[in-house]
């Protein structure tokens, strides 16, 4: 080495040490922020999604058990019509569906049938006039394949 010569008294280029993962840099932040509100938005529409449809799904469950117990009697008719009446009060509340009787709670079940499948009018009929007839002209097998029909297409 010389010590006339400066240019032997200069060291080598050092690169400046890398920096670590962490603290990450605050585009990073941003997006995790980010993913974090979408992700609380779509749990929360989730959730209520689920509370709306709870009533879809205790009729379902309600209208299986009814399956389960079907006969072509004015008892069982009755409870049919009770179980269309309240899905019915759950999404429709505003025609008052729980207030309706003969034709006009066949009327408002024509009404609101989804598409696709409109009912005959003289099966709704036997089906609702069973709860209050003697002799029951309705087929149960019928009335629940309506039901379930009826219950699936509700869009509330």
């Amino acid at each position: 080495m010389n010590p006339q010569d400066p240019l032997s008294q200069l060291r080598d280029i050092h690169l400046p040490a890398t920096g670590g993962f962490w603290p990450p840099a605050p585009g990073w932040w941003v997006l995790a922020a980010l993913v974090l509100v979408v992700l609380a938005l779509v749990v929360i529409a989730l959730l209520r999604r689920r509370r709306r449809n709870r009533w879809r799904r205790q009729a379902i469950r309600a209208l299986t058990d009814l399956e389960r117990k079907s006969e072509p009697t004015p008892a069982w008719f009755t409870s049919l019509n009770t179980l269309l009446k309240q899905a019915a009060r759950e999404c429709h509340p505003e025609s008052q569906p729980q207030a309706l009787s003969g034709n006009a709670w066949v009327d408002f079940l024509i009404d609101t049938t989804p598409e696709g499948q409109s009912p005959e009018r003289h099966r709704l009929e036997a089906m609702v006039h069973a709860a209050w007839q003697p002799r029951v002209q309705a087929d149960p097998g019928e009335a629940i394949r309506f039901a379930r029909h009826w219950l699936g297409g509700q869009k509330c």
